[in-house]
């Protein structure tokens, strides 16, 4: 079977690494996002799918915009069965749609028609969801929209972050991503229509997604905690600088102060939250400086009675 290969970041990679490994698929070329400046020294680097197909002598193509009149002419020459895309980074135009025999087959970490779009693994744990997956799809001219081929479940755990579900996921893609282009090949996939009533969507994150506030409940913060790491994480305002917090509920405790006040028991940072709940805080960083536990932040602080965190 003949495929090219569309992807990104470290999510895509062990799909490639498998498919690679697989004596009944050909990997004619990669295409990945053209190298970026990354990080605060602005080096440009290499997308992680370029890195593991340069390391595996795979032809890599990187075009600006895939929907240049010379892509459709590249990927037309390769006559490929599947185009495998996995977080990719830019939408298909349906003109190339048609391009593979057996389509473009797409794996997204959700149980679709949930959680469509950018970020369904940071939403998912964000929504207080205890169970999500794995859809692989044949794309069309949507948003996540195709027809579902094959899926697999998976709890989320219950302090599982973002990116240990996301590595997890990943693992669990790969043989999945396999066993669908097998079952096409074959004629034992029958590609099945979403139910778009049941959509949810999955947005990209902004770094306002992270700003804490204090009326939701603990455990709904936790959540958010969670979910946005490692970013944009969660942060708030005291005495009118921003500061990431890390944490988690606690679920014997009640809190009788207004939300966001900060209460110290017991060597305890808590903070009150929505409907009396509280959080604990394990971790502070002040804008400008590094991470400290939190009693440490509150040994620094001389906090006075009533302080609260805010949005200004």
């Amino acid at each position: 079977m003949r495929i090219l290969f569309c992807g990104t970041p470290q999510f895509a990679v062990l799909t490639l690494k498998h498919l690679f490994a697989q004596p009944d698929f050909e990997i004619l070329a990669v295409i990945t996002q053209p190298d970026r400046a990354r990080g605060r020294g602005r080096q440009v680097s290499f997308s992680p799918i370029k890195k593991v197909a340069l390391a595996a002598k795979l032809p890599v193509h990187q075009p600006e915009k895939i929907r240049a009149p010379e892509v459709q002419e590249l990927l037309q020459s390769y006559s490929p069965d599947f185009i495998v895309i996995i977080a990719y980074g830019q939408i298909i135009p349906a003109r190339l749609l048609p391009i593979p025999k057996y389509g473009w087959i797409n794996l997204h970490a959700s149980l679709l028609p949930k959680y469509r779009g950018a970020a369904p693994i940071n939403w998912a744990i964000v929504n207080g969801e205890t169970r999500t997956g794995l859809t692989t799809m044949r794309i069309d001219a949507g948003m996540d929209t195709g027809d579902i081929l094959l899926q697999r479940e998976l709890e989320i755990g219950p302090i599982e972050t973002a990116p240990e579900l996301a590595a997890r996921l990943s693992e669990a893609g790969a043989p999945l991503v396999a066993d669908t282009l097998r079952g096409l090949a074959a004629g034992k996939i029958t590609p099945r229509p979403q139910d778009h009533s049941q959509a949810t969507l999955a947005p990209m994150l902004k770094r306002d997604d992270g700003r804490i506030d204090w009326n939701r409940t603990a455990v709904e913060i936790y959540n958010r905690m969670r979910g946005f790491t490692p970013w944009p994480g969660s942060h708030s305002v005291f005495r009118g600088h921003s500061c990431h917090l890390w944490g988690e509920p606690v679920s014997n405790k009640k809190g009788d102060a207004p939300p966001g006040t900060l209460l110290l028991e017991d060597n305890d940072l808590l903070v009150v939250c929505g409907g009396t709940t509280v959080l604990r805080l394990s971790a502070v960083q002040l804008e400008g400086r590094k991470q400290v536990a939190a009693s440490e932040f509150a040994n620094g602080a001389r906090l006075k009675p009533g302080e609260r965190f805010g949005h200004t």
